[in-house]
């Protein structure tokens, strides 16, 4: 009716079995009534709550104008169509990423070369360059920055005695040469983007056997070019880690446009926004007068830290600590890595920096930005997600290398917040507003003790998809879950996912790819691979077209039913033969 898309035959048995039509056999009588009740509004919603088995106090989705358009749209605009499979890789594919103008995409692999597409209505490889040359082993990460002009890709760097760690590459996206090549350690860190020129990279330093420091630089992008009287690297942050663990996958989290997200999660939330234009600013660790006549909420996850007993500073704790080690009075005996996790732990209580209070407000949130990343405090793999705000004086590579002065007391660096997951963190990837953290995870068992750091519990199958608003460091709505993995805790690895304005798609080891509805929280589609699905990518303008990466060396462009309609449509149909005849025949 009215030229919409044909709707697949199990929701017109649904709209038969709520009409009672089942026994109506004569077609014209069929047409005429669902004419009839064609745009029937209550129909509609009861058939949508229905088909897609969503609770009933989920709203509707707050752009939609009627139930039969979302019916319509979430049928007829995911990308579900595969139309197009590139082989110009010949190993294992294990990330993609978009220009932010959507005319190029870069693609990973552990053929050890980045490739860069251009996104025309067919998709066709623009350039490669392959990193054996400079000692690479394979490349796992690409970023485009702001304007697109620079492409940074990551990779593991083979060093002397086979070590591997990480680097990272800036390449020029005017002619592909290489600008520069940054030490990033562990290669899991990946890298990002700060600014247009400005990338973030990391270091890793051994304190003891499971104690360590990270350390995260600012790097300009086009060090092989500046002038030796400019800096070209600056030191951001300097954080201890306890128990094994390191901080991995740092990204970058841009608050200028928290009051006025693509769509807003929390369906009260929505009810509020409808009636008001402004939202107050959440901020870290704000105790203004402001905040206090706030009512109290549920006290959200923090910063752990040490208790403060009867005043004692912490470095007259750690002195006694010692004392009563040496006049055996700790009972019972501690192993050395219990030991050295609780001199540490006294010792980063006296030597790091509080956290600033007070930094955000209306005015400046334009300006401030998160960096986020994955950590942890009792085992090695990440399952904590550490924030830190970067300040607007901290935005550039200009000033001391090291960064500001430093007191000896505060030798370390605090987190502003952190996000405890129960489980291990296996990907992460922000909406294009940067309101929403979706995280993927495999879960712990629920009681789980870890009494040994190199040893972290086993881990879940499923995939739990979760959602933060880093406005208000709280999780909203429930997990996700569709997807699975089976690689055990040891050997576990990065699956990437992507968000676009509506959807939210993640690779997964069950040979799939997934996509959500991100107002409805409910599974949309499954894409067919042959092997692990690594990596997902939307056009950050065209949701309707998805890339996937996989094990089995293709990457695969999905496009929705709509577009793959509109675009046959745009196709010059073939003249039939009779007709090119007879012109043959008056020429």
């Amino acid at each position: 009716a009215g030229g919409g898309p044909l709707l697949p035959d199990s929701v017109l048995y649904e709209i038969f079995l709520y009409l009672d039509h089942v026994d109506v056999l004569s077609v014209g009588l069929v047409c005429q009534q669902w004419h009839a009740v064609a745009r029937d509004e209550f129909l509609w919603k009861e058939l949508f709550y229905r088909y897609y088995r969503i609770s009933r106090e989920v709203p509707r989705h707050p752009a939609a104008v009627s139930w039969y358009d979302e019916f319509q749209r979430l049928y007829d605009t995911i990308p579900c169509v595969e139309v197009q499979a590139l082989k110009e890789h010949n190993d294992q594919v294990l990330h993609l990423s978009f220009s932010h103008s959507g005319c190029l995409f870069a693609s990973c692999s552990k053929d050890c070369t980045v490739k860069i597409w251009s996104n025309e209505l067919d998709i066709s490889l623009q350039h490669s360059s392959n990193m054996r040359p400079y000692n690479w082993s394979y490349t796992q990460f690409s970023q485009f920055n702001s304007d697109d002009s620079l492409l940074l890709v990551s990779g593991v760097f083979v060093g002397p005695h086979n070590s591997s760690s990480g680097e990272i590459a800036v390449i020029s996206m005017e002619n592909f040469t290489l600008l520069s090549r940054v030490r990033n350690k562990p290669y899991d860190v990946f890298g990002c983007w700060l600014n247009e020129t400005n990338l973030i990279s990391g270091n890793l330093h051994r304190i003891g056997r499971i104690t360590s420091c990270s350390v995260l630089w600012l790097n300009n992008a086009f060090q092989g070019i500046e002038s030796e009287n400019v800096n070209v690297v600056k030191r951001l942050f300097k954080i201890q880690n306890l128990n094994a663990s390191t901080i991995r996958t740092v990204m970058v989290a841009d608050c200028s446009r928290y009051d006025s997200p693509d769509l807003l999660l929390d369906y009260e939330e929505q009810l509020a926004a409808s009636s008001t234009s402004t939202c107050p600013v959440f901020d870290l660790g704000s105790d203004s007068e402001e905040e206090e006549a706030k009512p109290k909420q549920t006290p959200e996850p923090a910063v752990q830290e040490l208790p403060d007993e009867g005043g004692v500073t912490a470095e007259d704790g750690l002195q006694q600590f010692f004392d009563d080690i040496m006049e055996g009075r700790v009972r019972p005996a501690m192993t050395e890595t219990e030991l050295e996790t609780k001199v540490a732990e006294l010792f980063v209580r006296s030597r790091t920096k509080p956290p600033e209070l007070n930094l955000l407000s209306t005015d400046s949130n334009s300006k401030t930005k998160y960096l986020i990343f994955t950590t942890g405090c009792l085992t090695y793999s990440p399952h904590q997600i550490g924030i830190k705000r970067i300040l607007p004086h901290q935005m550039t590579t200009a000033g001391p290398v090291l960064g500001e002065e430093r007191r000896s007391d505060e030798f370390f660096d605090s987190l502003d917040h952190v996000i405890d997951i129960h489980g291990h963190i296996i990907g992460m990837g922000l909406s294009p507003d940067h309101r929403y953290l979706y995280v993927n995870s495999r879960a712990w068992p629920r009681d789980c003790v870890i009494s040994d750091p190199m040893q972290p519990p086993p881990i879940a199958e499923e995939i739990d998809l979760h959602v933060f608003d880093l406005k208000t460091m709280k999780e909203v709505k429930r997990a996700l879950r569709a997807h699975r993995a089976y690689t055990p805790n040891e050997e576990c690895f990065f699956i990437f996912l992507d968000v676009s304005r509506d959807f939210v798609a993640s690779g997964a080891e069950d040979r799939h790819g997934y996509i959500w509805d991100r107002h409805y929280n409910i599974c949309l589609a499954k894409l067919q691979h042959d092997n692990v699905v690594n990596s997902v990518a939307f056009s950050p303008v065209e949701q309707e077209l998805l890339l996937t990466a996989s094990d089995d060396t293709t990457i695969k462009v999905w496009r929705s039913p709509r577009a793959v309609r509109i675009q046959q449509a745009r196709k010059p149909r073939p003249r039939k033969l009779l007709f090119s005849w007879l012109m043959n025949q008056k020429s």
